[in-house]
């Protein structure tokens, strides 16, 4: 299912799952959706499973949310307790849509959990008490920790779930992976499929990298990682430069965002430093996962400056991460965007791209690691293994068996909206905002700015020779959107396709079997049509890779 797709479905107010591989676009999606309900007034929570998910959705854990905290268990006086909390029950009923990110690692007896505080708490018997509830994840990656001596068994698994009636959004476009035979390699790890083709290419990777105390390493015990980043800085002469963090608000809430916030408490810098940006800034030119290096500290205020590995030199200020609650917030914790990046460990790399990475997968013990740490590489020449050993490729059989069921469900959720016609869709959206106690008109903003057309940008970095997926990440778009765009611009003739497009023509096997698929469905039908190409071609094509060889056939 495609962004646009999955983006009509929530807007009618259903209960969905969104889901799908790494880099998707889970969480561009889930931001467009928070900026929309914000736009029509109606009040969202947004939280995950984890501490480290929450920092990097602007959020809190859905256990603090909830008022669970560490709960094993929940007890009718527990129920009792947190009624006669006021600012909770007020926050829950105040609510009309809860978003849970990261939703593979929270438990089916959590979740029920949940189910049972939102009910109670809003007095209301309907699944999570009438809210509007956004699951969002990938099953694929780590799995669920149960407490309290019970065996672990995932978030769909639970009546809750079942109750909830949500609608599968399993998103196919890829935004991470630019390399078809390394996503080709990811998808056979989610087929369950691993053969000894794909073993002799991972094999061809256990090479040592020119240059490789540049790159990040990634291992599966917090021990190495320690280890490693504290020797390489020793190596480096001269005293450390200190930078601690510092907190406001809500001393609970701040001790959460730092357990999950990927910047250290206390951060050792010194010139010479490998480190790695913690969070997004696209206006500095920095995102969660960017690597460089600390060339120098500012004389007027002892800020390190930054080299990226791309050439590009930031100077480094503190920022925030927040808890915030209906445009209040609650607690924040402020630090530099930065950690010492020589190692890092694959838990915590979950949400990061990186261009290149050293990994050591030999120590693997749990479902679905070495696939959260391959897939955090955008393509196989990127890839370097020091080892890796049989348990670092298996997904969790369970999650094998569920992934069918939630493609046929999204297929089946995506047949029916389609379907619809728009003055169909518009009147569930509008009847959703209402019920929301929303404003059908978008909240006016603050300053006018004139804008050059959407699609006069995208002309502008076509010429600057980026490919869609890179212009697509620096606007915050789909790669669909930005093919939208080419498309526009070469019908108008603004832009001649040989001479300023040439950078990004596909090339190799993939590109002559599209053209031959196309050749072939044009056999049935006239002109150049996507559908009946993918069909002969299959899933491991998708749209945006079909959009844009159609660009060069056309």
């Amino acid at each position: 299912m495609t962004q646009d797709t999955a983006f009509l479905i929530l807007k009618t107010g259903a209960n969905v799952c969104i889901t799908g591989e790494p880099g998707s676009g889970k969480s561009y999606l889930v931001g467009k959706y928070i900026a929309y309900l914000n736009e029509h007034n109606i009040e969202v929570a947004v939280t995950a499973s984890t501490g480290i998910a929450a920092t990097h959705i602007q959020g809190m854990t859905i256990h603090s949310w909830s008022g669970l905290g560490i709960r094993d268990t929940l007890s009718e006086y527990d129920l009792d307790a947190l009624l006669q909390n006021e600012r909770l029950v007020e926050r829950m009923r105040k609510t009309h849509v809860l978003i849970i990110d990261e939703i593979s690692m929270l438990d089916a007896h959590t979740l029920g959990m949940i189910d049972d505080v939102c009910r109670a708490l809003r007095q209301n018997s309907a699944p999570f008490g009438g809210m509007q509830v956004i699951f969002v994840g990938d099953f694929f990656q780590l799995p669920p920790i149960a407490r309290g001596g019970r065996m672990s068994r995932f978030a769909f698994e639970a009546p809750a779930w079942t109750a909830a009636g949500l609608l599968v959004c399993y998103l196919t476009e890829q935004h991470r992976q630019e390399d078809p035979l390394f996503l080709d390699m990811l998808l056979s790890i989610r087929k369950g499929v691993v053969t000894k083709e794909f073993h002799r290419q991972l094999a061809a990777r256990n090479v040592a990298p020119k240059g490789s105390e540049t790159l990040p390493q990634l291992f599966s015990h917090n021990a190495d990682v320690d280890r490693i980043n504290k020797e390489e800085l020793s190596k480096i002469s001269g005293n450390a430069r200190i930078f601690d963090m510092h907190t406001k608000g809500s001393k609970a809430l701040a001790e959460s965002l730092k357990r999950g916030c990927l910047s250290p408490e206390t951060l050792l810098l010194k010139e010479g430093a490998r480190v790695m940006f913690t969070k997004n800034d696209f206006e500095q030119g920095f995102f969660n996962g960017t690597l460089g290096t600390v060339v120098n500290f500012a004389k007027e205020d002892g800020l390190p400056v930054v080299r990226t590995n791309t050439g590009d030199m930031i100077k480094v200020s503190n920022t925030e991460w927040a808890v915030e609650e209906g445009g209040k917030t609650l607690a924040k914790i402020i630090q530099l965007p930065l950690r010492l990046a020589w190692a890092i460990t694959i838990h915590k790399s979950q949400g990061m791209s990186l261009d290149a990475a050293l990994m050591d997968l030999s120590g693997a013990f749990e479902y679905g690691q070495g696939y959260v740490a391959l897939s955090r590489v955008r393509s196989l020449s990127g890839l370097y293994l020091r080892g890796y050993n049989e348990r670092a490729l298996l997904v969790h059989p369970r999650i094998l068996e569920h992934d069918r069921v939630f493609l046929e469900a999204s297929k089946h959720a995506q047949d029916v909206f389609i379907t619809m016609s728009a003055s169909e869709l518009e009147t569930m959206q509008h009847n959703f905002i209402r019920a929301c106690g929303g404003t059908i008109e978008k909240r006016k903003a603050k300053t006018a700015k004139k804008k050059l057309p959407t699609h006069e940008v995208t002309h502008e970095l076509v010429l600057q020779k980026r490919s869609p997926h890179e212009i697509a990440r620096e606007r915050g778009m789909t790669v669909g959107t930005i093919l939208e765009h080419l498309e526009k611009l070469i019908q108008k003739g603004i832009i001649d396709l040989e001479a300023d497009c040439a950078h990004f023509k596909p090339t190799g096997t993939r590109f002559e079997k599209i053209k031959k698929a196309f050749e072939l469905a044009r056999k049935e039908s006239d002109g150049l049509h996507l559908a009946p190409a993918r069909a002969i071609l299959g899933d491991t094509y998708d749209y945006e890779e079909l959009r844009l060889a159609r660009l060069f056939l056309e």
